[in-house]
């Protein structure tokens, strides 16, 4: 698809040029090494999309995708830590822990937080004031403890213990669901939108987030490490709760797919006029394979 390689090579720099390197005692080697070369950059295309499909701000919505990348890898370096995964392999390398110790990649996390609220709010009037301000607070609530924090707390604490499919999808919409649907979220507030769009918007970024799950579940149990670029078969020897565990590999992939159709229809409905390129990141997110 060349309008991805397009904005995924547009944000490798966007990101190359906003996480420094000049900072103390090497911390931006470590931010850096967490950030750059790796990854699908989905929610910054999330952001990007909606934001095109919806006439918005060039400016503003790069910083925005650019953002909530950098929340989402911040939150891969704690994660992989070992008082959370202990996992050894991100994005086909050692993870940033493994690569710089521990008190760093914790440093490298914290100050990949705050980058990311300050690309929000420039003082070049690139982004208006009222508009960061919306940015900042999807942003602030999808990672927190309503969102992406408050899910990997579920999902630490459910190690070992059965979760029903009501309890699994409301751990994972927020655990992940939450970032991606802020992505769409974020893009859509770069433009004037109706109450209508924005909440066709909103179910659309959370079945997104919720089939990228599923599909990352089956993957967990289908795929090798070389192909994944992190450790396959981990949240099994962890025994943690899957959809895969829950209802059965093929199973999954059925719900995967009714999830996106549910993804489709919200786009179907939203009166978005050029909505292409978001139906195929939906597709995308159904039929990737790491």
């Amino acid at each position: 698809m060349a309008w991805r390689e397009a904005r995924q090579a547009t944000v490798e720099q966007a990101l190359c040029d906003g996480v420094p390197s000049e900072t103390p005692a090497g911390l931006g080697d470590a931010m850096r090494y967490a950030v750059l070369d790796g990854g699908k950059r989905l929610r910054p295309l999330l952001v990007l999309a909606t934001s095109e499909a919806l006439g918005g701000q060039p400016l503003a919505a790069m910083r925005a995708a650019c953002a909530v990348e950098l929340i989402h890898a911040y939150s891969l370096v704690h994660d992989d830590m070992p008082c959370m995964d202990n996992d050894v392999l991100r994005r086909g390398k050692p993870t940033v822990h493994v690569q710089f110790g521990e008190a760093q990649a914790l440093l490298a996390g914290d100050a990949l937080q705050a980058l990311a609220f300050e690309l929000l709010v420039p003082d070049d009037g690139s982004v208006q004031p009222a508009m960061a301000a919306r940015l900042c607070r999807l942003l602030a609530l999808a990672a927190g403890a309503g969102g992406m924090a408050g899910g990997q707390a579920i999902d630490l604490a459910s190690v070992g213990h059965a979760l029903d499919q009501p309890a699994l999808e409301a751990m994972h919409r927020q655990k992940t669901g939450a970032l991606l649907q802020a992505s769409v979220m974020m893009g859509a507030a770069t433009a004037q939108r109706s109450p209508d769009t924005e909440a066709r918007l909103a179910e659309y970024g959370a079945c997104v987030g919720l089939a990228f799950q599923v599909v990352d579940d089956i993957l967990d149990v289908t795929a090798d490490s070389a192909t994944l670029g992190k450790t396959a078969g981990k949240d099994a020897a962890a025994d943690k709760p899957t959809f895969v565990s829950l209802m059965g590999l093929a199973s999954a992939q059925t719900y995967a797919d009714r999830v996106l159709d549910q993804a489709h229809e919200a786009l179907r409905c939203s009166g978005i006029a050029r909505p292409d390129t978001l139906h195929a990141l939906a597709d995308w997110v159904g039929r990737r394979d790491s």
